[in-house]
């Protein structure tokens, strides 16, 4: 069963949820205007200003149940410049990469020492190093409405990837199935602290040379 976090645990995770959330919705919509459809920059998406991309109920939920969510960013295949399929696929690719971007970027901070300028830097630069590299490997998982999902889809051919689109349908029901059932959390577990222990390492090999 989920453990809801005291205050202070809260205190120490939210920045981590505020830059992984914000950075990881905002690339998915730069990469879309870059691509050509400007419908998340309209809605002002293409800002670091956390409000325009925490849905409020999902932030929530991620500290009463251990799941959330943050507000999708909407995008118009077909206003995109060539294959809409290739399109979506990097679109959807934008927002894991931001996030393993920002866990590299923190735990170069913290080898450097920048974390121990603040109260409790390190437990907070350890939280956004973690919590960056959980999102990223979450949403690559190949399950609708995960961002690898349409990452599949667009490694795929037309034809195999309408197949699995027809998939997209019940995909909510599966991920909660897979959540709740504790599978997710193996798989995740399996990649997500090989993961940040190399990055741990690289701080520690940073601060070394220092």
């Amino acid at each position: 069963m989920f453990n809801i976090p005291t205050p202070f645990e809260i205190a120490l995770l939210l920045p981590a949820m505020i830059i992984g959330f914000t950075f990881h919705e905002l690339a998915h919509a730069y990469v879309a205007y870059r691509l050509g459809d400007s419908t998340a920059a309209r809605q002002g998406r293409l800002t670091v200003n956390p409000i325009a991309h925490i849905d409020p109920i999902g932030f929530l939920a991620l500290f009463l149940v251990g799941f959330g969510w943050a507000k999708p960013v909407p995008v118009n295949p077909f206003n995109m410049r060539g294959d809409p399929q290739r399109n979506m696929m990097l679109v959807s690719l934008a927002g894991p990469a931001a996030n393993m971007v920002l866990a590299f970027l923190f735990a170069v901070l913290l080898g450097l020492g920048l974390a121990n300028l603040f109260p409790y830097g390190h437990e907070i630069v350890n939280r956004i190093i973690y919590i960056n590299i959980v999102l990223a490997v979450f949403n690559l998982l190949p399950i609708p409405p995960l961002d690898g999902f349409k990452i599949l889809a667009g490694l795929l051919p037309p034809s195999q990837a309408n197949i699995i689109n027809t998939l997209e349908q019940y995909g909510l029901i599966i991920l909660l199935i897979l959540l709740f059932t504790g599978v997710i959390s193996e798989i995740l577990s399996v990649i997500i602290l090989p993961v940040f222990s190399l990055l741990m390492d690289l701080a520690t090999g940073i601060s070394v040379g220092f």
